[in-house]
Order: structure tokens, then sequence, then C-alpha cells
């Protein structure tokens, strides 16, 4: 279990990092284009996948077309995400976000939910519209807008993730092309803004992105480790990234939780126990 442990403590090391860039002078924008530098990096370093799969005829290429634009968007999503709701709201709207390939598999894919799958899915949304109620102040569309981006946006790439691994393609070939034309996306972005690159950006975005890949490699490991425990490693991962990410945010940037919000909180925790072993 310790591998789940490093896993959580890494993603909300990502959130962590995004929250303190701009107090720290790092352009966001500039940080996650270097991230993936970092990451395809360590994916050929440490994984060392086969490019050949990609090469393939029966290769995914428009799903994985749609990753690459879609990761460096949502990372910035995220970032925004971290900076205007925070840390605890922004980590709970990305874990929550299983609930959109789920809800896909019953309606889309014809799979047939069971009585604790729906009602965590219910308790799922009553849980995200908890953590993004702002009461008074839910005039910033900001504070509500961005975990909702965040959760849609991670629903989505969730999904592609599974139509790339229902169309074959190994798990290290696919986040090979991902994170490649991630890489490319994000760099033009960055030269679209007519971004000054700096030193202290590359160095940022190159420590985001080793936290960023320590998150999946451990997770990986978690799975290679408990073979035969899949549920408890994806339910501890979620909970723990939900739980670590509420302590951080809280304890550390001091960020404030109404009533409803701590209701959410615990509601999240349910919803992802429920779903993990429903």
């Amino acid at each position: 279990m310790h591998y789940v442990l490093l896993a959580a403590l890494c993603s909300v090391l990502v959130s962590v990092l995004l929250k303190l860039a701009k107090r720290s002078g790092v352009d966001v924008g500039q940080a996650v284009a270097w991230n993936y530098v970092a990451t395809l990096t360590l994916t050929l370093l440490v994984l060392q996948p086969a490019a050949a799969p990609l090469r393939g005829a029966d290769a995914p290429w428009f799903t994985l077309a749609a990753l690459g634009v879609l990761l460096p968007t949502i990372f910035l999503a995220l970032a925004a995400s971290v900076r205007h709701a925070g840390i605890v709201r922004s980590d709970a709207a990305q874990r929550l976000s299983l609930l959109i390939p789920l809800l896909a598999a019953f309606t889309l894919f014809g799979q047939t939910p069971n009585g604790v799958k729906l009602i965590g899915c219910a308790l799922g949304l009553l849980a995200l519209a908890c953590m993004v109620w702002r009461g008074s102040a839910g005039g910033d569309k900001a504070h509500w807008g961005w975990p909702l981006a965040v959760f849609a946006g991670f629903g989505v790439i969730d999904v592609l993730f599974k139509r790339v691994a229902a169309a074959g393609l190994p798990l290290g070939s696919s986040l090979l092309g991902v994170f490649a034309l991630a890489l490319a996306v994000a760099f033009i972005i960055q030269f679209m803004r007519k971004s000054r690159f700096t030193l202290r950006n590359a160095l940022g975005g190159l420590l985001l992105g080793l936290c960023n890949f320590a998150n999946i490699l451990f997770y990986l490991r978690a799975h290679r480790a408990l073979p035969e425990q899949p549920a408890l490693v994806f339910a501890s991962m979620n909970l723990g990234v939900v739980a670590l990410g509420a302590l951080v945010g809280v304890t550390l940037f001091r960020e404030r939780l109404s009533r409803t919000n701590i209701i959410g909180l615990l509601l999240a925790l349910v919803a992802i126990a429920l779903l993990a072993w429903g």
C-alpha cells in the first residue's frame, strides 16, 4: 500500500506546485509545457515503451490526438481551479470525474448498473454540487466554474484513455504518443502567447513533470503489487487524494470551507468508496 500513498502524495504535490507557482514567479503555462518534457523523457527512460504499436494501421490516432489537446488544456484549467477555488475543491472535483466514464458506460455502452453504483453516482454528483457551492460568494464564477471544468475535462480524458485501451494499444505506448502530442500542443500555446522562456519557468515545469510522472508510476506499481485487488487500489488512491488534498489545503493554505463544502467532502469520500466496491 505504500505505492498508493506515494501516488496520492505526488498527485497532491502537483496541486501544491500549481498553488505556489504565482507567488514563486513561475508562469503556469510555461511550467505545464516543460512538465511534458519531463513526463515524456521519464516515460522513455523508465517505462521504455515500444513505439511500433503507434505505427500500426489500427492505432487510434484520432483519440490520441484528442488526448494530446485535452491534457495540457485541462492541466491549465486545473491550475486556474487551484488558484481560484483552492486545492480542496480542485482535487475533489478531479477525483469525482470518475463519475463521467461510469455514467458513459451506463448510458452509451449498455453496461448494467447495480444499486450500489447508482447510489454512488448520485452521492458523487451531490458531493460535487456541495463542493463548488459558495453561498453568498457564489456570484464569482471562477470559484465554481473552474472546478466544474476540471470535473468535466478529467472525466472526458478518462473516457478517451479507456477507448485507447479498448483499441489494444499498450499503456506505455499510449502514454508515449499522448505525452509527445501534449508537449507539442503546450509549446504551441506558449509560442502563440509569445511567452518569454526563462530558466525559472523551465525548472518549475520540470519539477511539476517529475511529480506528475511519479504519480502515474506509483499508481501503476500499486496495481502491479496488488493485482488481485484493483478496487482497493482504486479506492485508496482516490480517497487518499481527496483526504490529503483537504488536509493540505486547510492546514497549509488556510482554505476556508463552509458547512456545505465539508458535507460535500464527506459525501465525496462515501461516493468513491461505494463506486469502488459496488
